[in-house]
């Protein structure tokens, strides 16, 4: 098990992962890295392709101090390995001397095969199928057991959380603040609304399943990053594969369903939270960046983010998306 002497600086949470650290982290987990280093795109948390002396590149993601437990880090490895075990395509973190989570410097990490690949065109009905199998079969395995050291996606969790932070810190313009609530507390009120009048079933996701953490290598998908895995509607998993309007998605949709009913089932009822969810994710994605400001790597790449002009547009955007929540439940054509 993993010391709990880990980083804790409230400021700048990443500081003291210098090059020299990383390098030291790769060489107490046994291996020997030549000082190549390139920084991938990961904001959450610190993610670096390493070059090893001996050929060929690992993959090292350094977590953000103080967001998980260990448990609840185990417990994403653990769902990785039993859905590698079942052949689903996921690159699973590398186990050395029957360890998964390691720790350096105060710092945990876990290490991966490099893979590489294109993200999914959604705009073939084929891909779409073969992303709704894919689903699936994580479902299938996601329904044989609970998480118990993860989040549950609901608006509590996700979204008054998010709301709460912003408001409590003091992120928006007093001058915008008490319409920006009223926007927020009313999308978040009718999410809760409709997803209490379907009261769905949870079970083990992905939990954030966007195009971004798919990839293509020509033949088949393999699918990255179960750091946001959490106990949650199966929707959860299926509405980012969707855009356009309602017609589109329902075409789409279908599609998709096609593929994921092969290997498990889903309650059509969930149609109905589809813009709760989306609502959620537009107030939780708020919070997150407010959660994150003090680390200088999100003022580098938001820049539009805590301005005046940027709560404006996001009361409007609440607006807009408590009217979709409002519109008729996506219709599949009688399927």
């Amino acid at each position: 098990m993993v010391t709990q002497h880990m980083a804790t600086q409230q400021q700048a949470p990443y500081q003291q992962l210098t090059p020299e650290l990383i390098l030291a982290a790769i060489e107490s987990a046994e291996l020997e890295p030549s000082g190549g280093l390139l920084a991938l795109n990961s904001y959450e948390n610190r993610v670096y392709q390493i070059e090893l002396s001996e050929g060929g590149f690992i993959i090292a993601k350094f977590y953000r101090p103080e967001r998980w437990t260990d448990d609840a880090i185990l417990e994403e490895h653990q769902f990785a390995f039993e859905l590698e075990a079942q052949d689903i395509p996921i690159i699973p973190p590398i186990i050395k001397d029957g360890r998964s989570l390691f720790e350096h410097g105060g710092y945990r990490f876990s290490l991966y095969p490099r893979r590489g690949g294109r993200w999914p065109e959604l705009s073939d009905p084929s891909i779409l199928e073969q992303l709704g199998r894919l689903i699936g079969r994580i479902h299938a395995i996601g329904r044989t057991s609970r998480f118990e050291h993860r989040q549950t996606i609901n608006v509590a969790n996700y979204g008054q959380v998010s709301l709460d932070y912003i408001l409590e810190n003091d992120f928006v313009p007093p001058e915008s603040k008490h319409n920006f609530t009223l926007a927020a507390q009313t999308l978040l009120d009718q999410a809760q609304n409709m997803i209490e009048a379907v009261q769905p079933f949870t079970l083990r996701i992905h939990g954030d399943f966007h195009p971004g953490n798919i990839l293509s290598t020509g033949e088949q998908f393999h699918f990255v990053d179960l750091d946001d895995c959490v106990m949650g509607p199966a929707m959860q998993d299926l509405w980012m594969l969707l855009s356009g309007e309602q017609h589109e998605m329902a075409t789409q949709f279908n599609h998709v369903l096609e593929g994921y009913e092969m290997f498990c089932e889903f309650d059509r009822s969930e149609l109905a939270i589809i813009e709760a969810l989306r609502a959620l994710r537009l107030v939780y994605y708020c919070g997150w960046l407010a959660r994150r400001w003090d680390d200088p790597a999100f003022p580098q790449n938001f820049p539009w983010f805590n301005t005046p002009r940027y709560w404006e547009e996001q009361m409007i955007t609440f607006r807009e998306q408590l009217e979709r929540c409002q519109m008729p439940v996506l219709d599949l054509g009688g399927l």
